[in-house]
């Protein structure tokens, strides 16, 4: 499947200090796999940043027939809530 990253998804992952290798790695080889509202899915790994401390990168997807769309991306220290067991 092919992977559109969208404007603003840049944006905030320049915002939120992810690289953009970070953001490719999660959408190549994503820790997870989960639904989420609508149409929409996150991709998410478990990355460890400079400063040692392990985040969630989370990646939103829209799906479409032939392709995705990353619509945003963050970064979260609330890894219990996100990752599926």
């Amino acid at each position: 499947m092919k992977f559109e990253i969208s404007a603003h998804a840049l944006e905030e992952s320049n915002r939120r200090g992810i690289s953009r290798d970070i953001l490719e790695s999660v959408l190549k080889n994503p820790g997870q796999v989960v639904d989420e509202y609508g149409e929409k899915k996150a991709y998410q790994s478990k990355i460890a940043f400079g400063s040692g401390k392990i985040y969630l990168v989370r990646v939103i997807l829209k799906e479409y027939a032939d392709h995705m769309v990353v619509v945003t991306v963050y970064k979260t220290s609330k890894i219990d809530k996100y990752w599926r067991v």
